[in-house]
Formats: C-alpha cells, structure tokens, sequence
C-alpha cells in the first residue's frame, strides 16, 4: 500500500501570459494528486522556483523573469505563500533559475549572461547583490547565440562548487564562492559542441557524472564529473527526442532517477517526455522510449520525493499533468493533470 501522507509543493507560473503566480498546492501521498491550497501574485514572471530551510523554517524563493530582474523570498508556512522581505533587484536581466548556496542566493540571469550573488540574512531574506559574474562570448546560432545566456545555476554534489550553465556560449562555467566577499570565481570552464545550446544538467546521485541536456539541439551531453578537482569533461552526447522528429524540438529539463538508472527529459514542441537508460558505468546513455507530456510546451519535470512519480509543468497548455513510474523500466504513466496557468516550475517541500 502506498504512503498516505500528504506533502506539499509549489508551481511558479509567468504572470504575463496569465498565470497566478505562484501556487501552493497539497499532494496527495496516495496517488499523487495536486490539490490547490492557496496562491501570491506578489511578484511579476515567478518562473522559477527553490526552497530551503534557514533557522529550522521553510522559505520559498522566486525569481521574478522580468528586464529588471529580482528575487523575492515567501514565507509557506501557511495555506497561501507571504512575500518575506522585500523584492531585491538581481543586478542582471531575466533571471531563469536560481539556488541557495552557503547562505547566499544565487541566480542564473539568462538576458544579460551572469550570475549574480545575494547574501542572505539570518530569517533567509535576500539581501542586496553582493557580485555579478558577467559571462563572455558567442556561438554560431545567430538568432540565440549572439552573447552570453546564463540559464541554470547549481551546487554540485559535494557542495564544493557552483556550476553555470550558458546557452548562448555553449559552456558550463565552473566557479567557488567566497562566502565572505560574497563573490564568485571562475576555476574552470568546459566547451560544449557548438550551437548545442545547453540549458541545465543533471548530476548522478554516484556524483562521478553529469548530464547536460541542450535545447538549440535535442541532445544531452554526458560528463565525467570530479568533485575533487571541479573538473567537467564531456565523453558522449545522445538524442533525446526520435529521428526524423517535427516539429522542431526544444529541450527544458533532465532529471536523475535516485537510483541512476534512469533519465527523463521534457521536450518542448515534440511535448513529451523522454526516458533514457543509463548502464552502470553512467556513460552509456540511451534513448528507450517517448510519453506525451499530458499538454503543450513542457517547462520544468520533476521527481516527487519519493522517487515514484513524476510533474510536468506545461506552460503553454496551462496545467501541471503528473505520472506513475513504472519501477524497471522508467516508463510514465499519466494519473491526473491540475489547472496552472502558464505553469513553468514545480518544487516539492
């Protein structure tokens, strides 16, 4: 029988094209339904979502993907999420994603290419940028690739360090952070084919690799990763969408199974989801099947707590469609959809 308890989660959605912005919602522990429990459209374009715990207390924290840029961090500890603190300028321009690190906030600002470093105070509020990290250069794609895209920034699992990833030089910047200048510095970067365009990776819960998953090309890069040296290094790319696929597909988001045996990537335009095997050395990737997504331009996928259940927020269709996986093959199975409005990210308490 499966666990009955219910948990909770939150779904960020683009205010511009109509969403709420961000949902609170309730899981059922059973069968994985959403349940809607409240919403704040406190802030404008809350895209992307992260949740940690400062001082024992959940906070929610938002990136509001506007010119300007910002964050905002959410007390949810009731049925609607509360704004905690002011709104803070990110110093840098549509702002896609974002990360606590060593009591700082980080954001990927995907229209001006950087990084941006904002302390945060003992109740978990942003405090103002402490450093930007601006990136430099191009790649052949002359309508997405003319400068730098910050897309995606993350801590690798030995907490050491802080990748980026930047779609629009077709690099993974590998950084440090001083906690104490509240800065970070570049330790090393690692080249991707060019005009691939990645967007986010994904590590093996092993730590010993990293997966890639581009858009401009639906592809996923494999990596050795060494957490001792903060060394990145490709060794393969495989596709993630069928041969001969139209329309043109625009790959947003990889996820790990725990036990690392399993891939699933969100593939905008061919709207699915892809499962891929990973044999035991973590290097040989490959495509077994594609699900449709339950909707139209899947955003975000992520994996339920559990492991058992995978959510797809699908922006374009307005819903959050989520699906049972079966154990062995990784294959999902749809169980139900929520009505989210221009949804593009899911986080789970």
């Amino acid at each position: 029988m499966g666990d009955q308890s219910t948990g909770r989660a939150f779904i960020g959605s683009f205010t511009s094209a109509g969403g709420r912005g961000i949902l609170a919602v309730s899981v059922d522990g059973a069968t994985g339904a959403l349940t809607e429990t409240g919403a704040s459209d406190a802030i404008a374009d809350p895209s992307y979502l992260a949740l940690a715990r400062i001082a024992g207390q959940p906070v929610l924290y938002a990136v509001s993907e506007t010119a300007e840029g910002a964050v905002a961090a959410f007390d949810v500890r009731g049925a609607s999420p509360r704004q905690h603190g002011a709104r803070v300028p990110v110093c840098g321009a549509g702002p896609t994603h974002l990360t606590v690190f060593d009591d700082h906030l980080l954001t990927a600002n995907y229209s001006s290419g950087s990084i941006s470093v904002l302390p945060l105070d003992d109740e978990g509020r942003p405090e103002p940028v402490s450093g930007v990290l601006q990136h430099e250069g191009s790649g052949p794609d002359p309508d997405r690739q003319r400068g730098p895209h910050a897309h995606q920034v993350l801590a690798d699992p030995s907490g050491r360090w802080v990748l980026g990833v930047d779609l629009g030089t077709d690099t993974v910047h590998v950084c440090t952070l001083d906690a104490k200048a509240g800065e970070l510095t570049v330790h090393g970067e690692t080249s991707l084919r060019p005009g691939t365009g990645p967007r986010h990776l994904a590590f093996h819960p092993a730590g010993t690799h990293a997966y890639v998953l581009n858009e401009l090309q639906p592809t996923l890069t494999v990596c050795r990763w060494d957490g001792a040296t903060g060394r990145l290094d490709p060794v393969g790319e495989v596709p993630v969408v069928p041969e001969g696929v139209t329309p043109r597909t625009y790959p947003s988001e990889v996820v790990v199974s725990p036990d690392g045996s399993h891939l699933w990537v969100a593939n905008r335009g061919h709207d699915s989801i892809a499962v891929l095997a990973v044999d035991a050395n973590r290097e040989r990737v490959e495509l077994t099947t594609t699900v449709p997504c339950g909707g139209h331009w899947p955003r975000d996928l992520k994996l339920d707590p559990a492991g058992r259940r995978l959510y797809v927020a699908n922006e374009r269709s307005g819903n959050v469609t989520w699906f049972d996986v079966a154990p062995g093959s990784g294959v999902p199975r749809r169980a139900g959809s929520l009505d989210a409005p221009a949804a593009s990210c899911v986080v789970f308490a």
